[in-house]
């Protein structure tokens, strides 16, 4: 008598995203540059005055290889072909699929996959990421993880430590409580060490329930944990340096100067993450990089489905996965 696998709808979806990324009939990503340096991110859901900032601030530092993930229908098409920046269609799944802060991770293991090379790789946020200087310099040597959190630690931080224990329990949740908060929406290293990055963080993400394993906040704990137990080889970048996420950084210290947002020692990062959640920042970005477009607020009013849709999966990951 055959045995069945343990059935799974995140295990299910997982397979139908990876499998084909060694298939060479598979052309989604053909038109990313095939070596030197690259940044993916992913915009589905977006519209052009969300990506805005994101895409001309990086076209005014950096002039090589970038991607984005979009809708397949997607009005960007036209505002990222005139920035050069390639427009990826995103692999939907005909029945069940997580949350885009997990299927971007599937989507960027293809596009490293179908296109192997030299060179280094930024995955990153788009919404909320803003380029001061050339991302890639320096080169990096390992696979970057960057703080967050540079005053306190996992266990410290309400967000991190809710979605870790969703993920592996209170247990080994706790066993992570003293480690660094390291944020996943910036993540950077050679094509190899970013795409086995990817897919350690596709697999942690099977361990819970699916609608818990393919949630938000999902992609944050297992990247905690890929780092801390040491899945995959990296060095932790201090905050401020390359990267500044600035979303727990006291307002008032952080400035704008000729256009430029310094940290809180005076100094200026090449990638600003989550300058969104400051008012003043946010003016200063939508100035410079923003003009004619809508400025798009962080929060937006929910609708009925909205409402729904939360409930709804709420209650999934509430409720036993019969697997």
């Amino acid at each position: 008598m055959k045995k069945r696998g343990v059935p799974s709808a995140y295990l299910g979806w997982l397979s139908s995203m990876i499998a084909p990324a060694a298939a060479p009939e598979d052309q989604t990503s053909s038109a990313v540059a095939v070596a030197g340096d690259l940044v993916l991110g992913a915009a589905t859901g977006y519209g052009v005055a969300d990506i805005a900032p994101f895409v001309r601030s990086l076209r005014a530092v950096y002039q090589g290889g970038a991607a984005l993930v979009v809708d397949e229908a997607s009005a960007l098409t036209s505002f990222l072909e005139a920035h050069d920046i390639k427009a990826v269609p995103a692999t939907s799944s005909p029945a069940w699929s997580p949350h885009p802060v997990m299927t971007r991770f599937a989507a960027f293991d293809r596009i490293l996959a179908q296109r192997p090379g030299p060179g280094s790789v930024l995955i990153t946020d788009v919404r909320d990421v803003v380029f001061q200087s050339s991302p890639f310099d320096p080169a990096p040597g390992v696979l970057e993880l960057f703080v967050e959190f540079e005053g306190g630690r996992l266990g410290d931080h309400a967000f991190n430590r809710k979605h870790l224990r969703a993920l592996v329990g209170d247990d080994l949740a706790a066993t992570m409580a003293h480690r660094p908060c390291l944020c996943v929406g910036t993540v950077m290293g050679s094509r190899a060490g970013v795409s086995r990055f990817c897919r350690t963080i596709l697999m942690l993400a099977a361990i819970p329930r699916s609608h818990i394993g393919g949630a938000f906040g999902a992609d944050q704990a297992a990247c905690n944990l890929a780092a801390h137990l040491g899945l995959v080889e990296h060095e932790v970048r201090a905050n401020y340096g390359r990267v500044a996420t600035v979303g727990l950084t006291p307002s008032d210290t952080l400035t704008v100067s000729e256009g430029v947002i310094l940290n809180p020692d005076g100094s200026a990062s090449a990638i600003v993450h989550q300058y969104d959640r400051h008012p003043h920042l946010m003016d200063a970005v939508h100035g410079l990089w923003g003009a004619g477009l809508e400025r798009r607020e962080r929060v937006r009013p929910t609708t009925f489905d909205d409402r729904a849709k939360k409930l709804r999966n709420s209650m999934l990951r509430r409720l036993p996965e019969l697997r």
